[in-house]
């Protein structure tokens, strides 16, 4: 049984221009998004319109950086005060109760942004590359989303107009989990991904070919969500369940320990864009029934960074 629905996006992807597109083909895409993510909380869209090879070189040139000597990569570190730098192996607890996820990651966004920060000139073009065709794909599906839930087609859009400014904390985030040469290294509970929900309005993420992502599902439990080629995968973040006082889930997920001694010794490669909302933008419930208290979107992720870090 397939958990996540493979939605066919060609009709509202970036492949079409926005004043072309189709007020029927928004509404049928709409329904299918805001049905996945009211459920199991995951879709993939095929046809969004992000060319593969663009996602598969951001991963190559990625997978330069990761590689490099860990005192290389120190000097680019991500800083107490901004999400901005790379994170080191184990830095991160996206499960407080395990102990440090076995991953690196370099987290890109425009808070901190400046060219001495970065390790290289093509670390920095295709990072600023990949980062806007998400953005114009994270537009278009909350254009397509904010339909499927009753509202005015720019709603969600009009929240997330600081994007690429100071006053927005969207991020793109390269992830890099290492080969795994000796189980006796583990720590007791230790795997590549602890469990977690995301943060903020959505999160597009592509995968390589290696998998291991899985998503507590309501009512079933952990299943894969195998990679799909030429697929996006959409989420939704805890902000955005709080935003829709329940209407869509924020599940869970996860990357574990693989159980085949050849993808463990296997990297593995993901790139995540976490769409958030403006920084003074005032998340209150859409329905008005005050079910979460009203919060800002700055004071909501600042909460979850203290927990991760």
């Amino acid at each position: 049984m397939n958990h996540f629905p493979v939605i066919d996006f060609s009709t509202c992807g970036l492949g079409v221009e926005r004043h072309l597109l189709e007020s029927e083909a928004m509404a049928r895409a709409g329904e299918q998004i805001r049905s996945a993510l009211s459920t199991s909380g995951f879709c993939y869209l095929r046809g969004h319109g992000i060319d593969q090879t663009a996602v598969d070189h951001y991963m190559d040139v990625s997978r330069e950086f990761f590689q490099l000597p860990v005192k290389e990569k120190e000097k680019y570190a991500r800083g107490t005060d901004t999400n901005f730098g790379w994170v080191a192996l184990e830095r991160e607890k996206l499960n407080p109760e395990r102990p440090g996820d076995l991953k690196e990651a370099f987290n890109f966004d425009f808070l901190d942004d400046d060219s001495s920060k970065w390790p290289n000139k093509a670390f920095e073009v295709t990072s600023h590359d990949m980062f806007h065709g998400c953005w114009q794909l994270a537009y278009r599906v909350c254009d397509v989303l904010s339909v499927g839930l009753g509202l005015e087609e720019d709603f969600l859009r009009n929240a997330h107009k600081n994007i690429g400014k100071k006053g927005n904390y969207t991020t793109l985030r390269s992830s890099y989990y290492p080969p795994i040469p000796d189980d006796s290294s583990l720590k007791p509970g230790q795997i590549r991904l602890g469990e977690h929900s995301d943060y903020g309005t959505i999160t597009l993420l592509f995968q390589d070919d290696v998998g291991g992502l899985e998503v507590d599902v309501p009512g079933v439990g952990f299943v894969p969500a195998t990679p799909i080629p030429g697929t996006v995968i959409v989420n939704i973040g805890d902000m955005m369940q709080h935003w829709t006082a329940d209407a869509l889930k924020a599940t869970k997920h996860r990357v574990l320990i693989p159980e085949a001694e050849i993808k463990k010794r296997t990297c593995r490669q993901s790139v995540a864009f976490f769409l958030q909302p403006d920084h003074d933008y005032i998340i209150e419930c859409l329905d008005g029934s005050n079910k979460y208290e009203p919060i800002s979107s700055l004071d909501y992720v600042n909460s979850k960074f203290s927990v991760t870090y």
